[in-house]
């Protein structure tokens, strides 16, 4: 399986492709480095996201995370989120299906954060959880290159 790591304000990341499809995102630099046509765009879309996310827009290469069918369907609502927006997990719950900690539960094995944008989801009181290397913190660093409020 082809992987390219990048630097990344929130330190390494390495993307994985398998069938000319990303598949993840993981934190940290990958052992093999393989530079395909796809993970070089994708790298290259990275690196213009985190200099200004609201002028690249959504995510352009194809996405085929590995999951369950209600997580895909979960993580096809997140991709909806405009950049600079947030919903709850009750809000997501309402619109797809579950409960809250379902939603939470999906969101929280999205195994290609950041372009399915897991951060845009928080708690009705609080930012809750993120499963970045830098947990919370992470989260609000994604929040705040986004503009987008921390409060609803």
């Amino acid at each position: 399986m082809p992987q390219l790591s990048l630097h990344s304000p929130l330190g390494p990341l390495t993307l994985s492709e398998e069938d000319g499809k990303i598949i993840s995102l993981d934190w940290g630099w990958g052992r093999d480095q393989t530079e395909t046509p796809l993970l070089c765009e994708a790298r290259d879309w990275l690196d213009k996201w985190f200099d200004d996310p609201k002028a690249v827009g959504a995510f352009p290469f194809p996405l085929e995370p590995f999951g369950t069918a209600y997580q895909k369907k979960v993580w096809d609502a997140l991709c909806a989120i405009p950049v600079g927006s947030i919903t709850t997990y009750q809000a997501l719950a309402q619109k797809v299906g579950g409960s809250p900690r379902s939603i939470g539960q999906a969101v929280g094995r999205n195994p290609i954060p950041i372009l399915i944008p897991c951060h845009r989801v928080v708690a009705q009181r609080g930012l809750g959880g993120y499963s970045g290397d830098g947990g919370i913190d992470d989260k609000r660093w994604l929040l705040n290159l986004e503009e987008a409020p921390l409060a609803l």
